[in-house]
């Protein structure tokens, strides 16, 4: 039986639910999930290392490692096939105003 996935935190829901493409028919979707965009915030926007960013989402660095490896190729296959990019779903707990929501693929 394999082990349960753990919660990863995230510090706010992204203000972009969607990246649609301009000027090009759409050819398709794909869907990155609240934890993998966390992921690329932590290391893409905010600069932090791989340490410091498992450290902020409370997750193992290689499981880290895994979240925003799938999140960029999501982000890269939909910017050079041309599809529509959209954010949500995962499994991942929301911290905002002293109180924490968790939140389960799919779900908003």
């Amino acid at each position: 039986m394999p082990r349960p996935k753990k919660t990863r935190f995230v510090s706010g829901y992204p203000v972009m639910s969607a990246f649609v493409p301009d000027g090009i028919p759409i050819t398709g979707e794909m869907t990155i999930s609240i934890e993998g965009m966390e992921a690329v915030r932590l290391s893409d926007f905010e600069g932090l290392d791989q340490e410091s960013a498992a450290g902020r989402m409370e997750i193992s660095r290689q499981t880290y490692g895994r979240v925003l490896a799938e999140a960029r190729q999501t982000i890269a296959t939909a910017l050079v096939t041309g599809k529509t990019l959209r954010i949500g779903g995962g499994m991942y707990e929301l911290r905002g105003q002293g109180r924490c929501r968790r939140r389960r693929r799919g779900g908003r």
